[in-house]
This record gives C-alpha cells, structure tokens and sequence, in this order.
C-alpha cells in the first residue's frame, strides 16, 4: 500500500526561508567564489614560476577572471559576503540586536544594492566601451 503525500513536490521544493536564510545562503555562496577567486589566482602565479611561461594555463585563467561575467561575479562575493559578515559581527557582540535581525538583514541590503550597482554600472561600461 502506497502512503499518500499531503505535500506536492513544488511546494516542497519552494523557498520559504525568508530574508535572513537567503542571506544565509548567499554568504556561503559567496565565500565559495572568493575562495575560488583567490585559487585562480595562486594557480595562475604557480604556472607562471614553476611551469615557465611557455604553458597557456595562466593566460587562460588570466582571460577567464578578467572576463565582465567572472567581476560582476567577484565584485557581487566581495561586496556581499563583507556586508553580510559585518552584520553577522554586529549580532554577535550584541545579542540583543537578534530582534532587529530582520530590519538589519533589509538595512544590509539597502546599502548592498547602490554600491553593487555601481560597481556593475562601471564593470558592463568597460566591458561594453573595448576598455
């Protein structure tokens, strides 16, 4: 005998975790990309003084985190995950501010929007001019 379900697999498979989950998530997102930013990096000065300059392994990583798509994604790790962790500081050292993680989180984000937008702005301007 089958049991029957009582909930739908789409609406098991929806987010409802609010806006402080998402953060949550995005700040391991995050620091996945910087760490893989810096890996790029190390990996691209270790082909270039170990293997010589004859392997194209460190022009290729070199094109790949100098393309606009790879920045837009750093600049929005860098941005974010600091953001986010100053407010998760801030939360620690005062632990009644855990009320306000809501206001908090949307204040993180109002600052978090102009300055990545401005960073995109500058980023697809470049990348759009030949610069």
């Amino acid at each position: 005998m089958m049991l029957k379900s009582k909930v739908s697999i789409v609406k098991g498979l929806s987010y409802q975790g609010g806006l402080p989950m998402l953060s949550w998530v995005l700040h391991r997102i995050s620091g996945i990309g910087i760490i893989l930013f810096v890996g790029m990096h190390v990996a691209a000065s270790f082909f270039v003084h170990v293997v010589g300059t004859d392997s194209n392994i460190p022009d290729l990583l070199n094109v790949f985190y100098e393309s606009w798509g790879f920045q837009l994604f750093i600049y929005f790790c860098a941005i974010f995950h600091a953001l986010n962790g100053l407010r998760i500081i801030v939360l620690d050292l005062w632990p009644q501010a855990l009320q306000y993680q809501r206001e908090m989180t949307w204040l993180e984000w109002l600052i978090f929007i102009p300055i990545y937008g401005m960073g995109v702005f500058f980023i697809l301007r470049n990348a759009f001019a030949g610069g």
